[in-house]
């Protein structure tokens, strides 16, 4: 009997490392390539404001980070820089910075969703007609599905 539950408990153990590995590396290994550091450069060039996007804010950890140049404009938010792998990521303009899950949530209705992050190094996020930019302040990467907080960078 002892031995049967160490059996189990070993396999159920072994099995939930498993899930929990494919559900990090499912979007590594999905992702598309990301936009080259020289393209997005060249759309970013264009933007009136930027930011940087930190990997010691409160809400950021090991596995919940980003880093780079954030570039806002009329047409396109760009990064130049990394974000961890992780899986339904959207970036949001928000009116205040925040840091963490907690600030963000309670800003959430107030915060608008311009469009999910594809790739995990560069990316180009079309900004949807009609998006008055003063109104928001930050930028903020969000894991959906997770509700997590990846990272912000204020643009102004």
């Amino acid at each position: 009997m002892k031995k049967a539950l160490l059996l189990a408990a070993s396999h159920a153990a072994v099995l939930l490392f498993g899930f929990g590995l494919g559900i990090y590396l499912l979007p590594i290994l999905t992702a598309p390539q990301g936009p080259s550091s020289a393209n997005v450069q060249a759309i970013a060039q264009a933007a009136p404001y930027t930011g940087t996007l930190r990997r010691d804010l409160r809400g950021s950890d090991l596995l919940h980070w980003g880093e780079g140049t954030v570039s806002v404009g009329q047409q396109n938010i760009t990064l130049v820089g990394k974000l961890s792998p992780g899986p339904d990521y959207k970036l949001y303009l928000v009116p205040e910075f925040v840091e963490d899950e907690a600030q963000f949530l309670k800003l959430k209705s107030q915060s608008l969703r311009v469009g999910e992050i594809k790739t995990f190094k560069n990316f180009v996020v079309p900004v949807p007609a009609g998006v008055d930019l003063m109104r928001y302040n930050t930028v903020l990467v969000w894991c959906e599905t997770f509700s997590e907080f990846i990272s912000a960078a204020r643009y102004r």
